[in-house]
């Protein structure tokens, strides 16, 4: 089978959302070759629907250009930066490597989960040669780790306050970064990873060559969610919109601006030590919800800088409807709550709160498809072409998305195809899940963290506390043993 070069991928990708983004232009009208205006028909639509409606179907009309901020980053993202780029490669570690404390939070639920990550994590930086590092994992709960020099667990105990009152990840992130339980120096580096993320050698290379450059404060990179075997097919090709928005929006702010303006993801984060002290994940309960969206903003608030790191991470889909229809829920949420916070100005949330509010409003820009059809409206050349690419732009997604989580000298023609297809299939069923997360958010409580499955087999005493909802802070309080570390070496 004939192997495509990086460069060639990204030409045929180019063209490919070229192609598409004209051909939607042609079909909805708003390039039009064959006929005029003329053609089309006029009227006044205050005469035909009355004042009141008419206002109305407008307004309605313009809530599809909300996303446009998001989606012009998307498409420089994709066509201004290689989109296929060649994984970085570790031939030697630095001699002067600053020291890497590779950091999971958990609630301690899945121990099998994080043990067996733990020693994936730790034999890939051995492998390659990594040497100034140690993996922490932070917990709320005491469990076994293998015992080794390199892994530390750090239990944070029920008696731990923040002063702003932060809970959930947010309390136990900031637990590690208090003066008496710190044990990093300001130059030393932090890298976040979720209970279920794994590091590849593309991803440590990338962090080293991140670390080792020094020009910038944080980072963060691709995530792929298809690896090693899928769980849920719905919700895997569901979540190729997300891979291609960290190779579109989210490369491009952080290569063009180096800031999180649309803020960034809670995993694959990587930090210098004394900046994420300084930022803090200390802010209260509106910044415990979603406090990888609130701590980006507070960090661009006080001038830091960020960048894109090469080099993908490996995580999983949720493995059910309901858990993936809960995680959106509560990342609406949460992110509704920082755009709403008083600590943060217009200016440094601006886009982030477009991005929300686009979200936020999308049943009602959904329900354009009907209005448009009942209550059709004079077409306005530039909203219609606008409104075309917003959508145009967003289906293509979907099928870079793909591109990105399988390879086709892999898998076959067939099965690629088939996978394709699936993936574009599941836009419907993304946007019910997205539209019922929309009003089931904005309706319910704003303060509660709900965690989801993270492994398809557990023992008794963990299966039990998998997949619920944290509603009061002390669910998240346990017993404090043997001091506030405890290392196993």
């Amino acid at each position: 089978m004939f192997k495509f070069s990086s460069t060639h991928k990204h030409i045929f990708h180019c063209l490919l959302l070229i192609s598409i983004i004209i051909y939607f232009e042609i079909q909805s009208g708003a390039l039009k070759l064959w006929y005029t205006d003329d053609d089309i028909g006029d009227f006044d639509p205050f005469v035909r629907y009355g004042r009141y409606l008419a206002w109305f179907l407008y307004v309605f009309r313009l809530l599809t250009l909300l996303p446009l901020p998001q989606v012009l980053f998307n498409f420089f993202g994709l066509i201004f930066f290689n989109a296929f780029p060649e994984d970085p490669k570790l031939d030697k570690t630095p001699l002067m490597m600053p020291f890497i404390c590779i950091r999971t939070v958990t609630r301690g639920d899945y121990p099998e989960l994080v043990t067996k990550n733990v020693e994936r994590n730790l034999n890939l930086c051995l492998d390659s040669g990594l040497e100034n590092f140690i993996i922490e994992i932070v917990s709320d709960k005491s469990f076994e780790l293998p015992k080794h020099p390199r892994i530390r667990l750090t239990v944070v105990p029920s008696s731990y306050r923040t002063k702003s009152g932060a809970l959930f990840k947010a309390r136990a992130l900031q637990y590690c970064l208090e003066d008496n339980v710190n044990s990093l120096n300001d130059n030393d580096w932090i890298v976040h990873l979720d209970e279920e993320t794994l590091l590849t050698s593309g991803s440590l290379a990338g962090i080293v060559k991140f670390i080792c450059d020094g020009k910038y404060h944080f980072g963060q990179g691709l995530i792929t969610y298809a690896n090693e075997g899928v769980v849920n097919w719905l919700t895997t090709l569901s979540d190729a919109f997300r891979v291609a928005e960290d190779m579109g929006k989210l490369r491009f702010q952080f290569y063009v601006f180096h800031k999180p303006i649309f803020s960034w993801k809670g995993s694959y984060v990587v930090t210098l030590c004394r900046a994420e002290r300084d930022v803090s994940f200390d802010n209260g309960p509106d910044g415990s919800i979603a406090e990888d969206c609130y701590f980006s903003m507070i960090a661009f608030k006080k001038g830091y800088t960020f960048n894109f790191i090469e080099g993908e991470m490996w995580e999983k889909s949720p493995f059910t409807l309901m858990d993936c229809l809960q995680q959106r829920k509560r990342w609406l949420q949460g992110i509704f709550l920082v755009v709403h916070s008083k600590n943060i100005p217009l200016k440094i949330k601006f886009f982030l709160s477009m991005s929300l509010y686009a979200w936020a409003t999308l049943p009602l820009s959904l329900a354009n498809l009907v209005f448009a059809i009942i209550y059709p409206l004079p077409a306005s050349d530039w909203c219609n072409f606008i409104s075309t690419f917003v959508g145009a732009l967003t289906f293509y997604l979907y099928i870079f998305g793909v591109f990105k989580s399988f390879e086709i000298e892999k898998i076959g023609y067939i099965k690629y195809s088939i996978i394709l297809a699936a993936a574009l299939l599941t836009i419907p069923l993304k946007a019910i899940i997205e539209i019922i997360a929309v009003i089931w958010g904005l309706l319910t409580n704003k303060h509660k963290f709900f965690v989801v499955q993270k492994q398809i087999q557990s023992s008794p005493s963990s299966s039990s506390s998998s997949s619920q909802e944290t509603t009061t802070k002390d669910d998240l309080q346990h017993e404090y043993i043997n001091g506030r570390v405890i290392e196993q070496v």
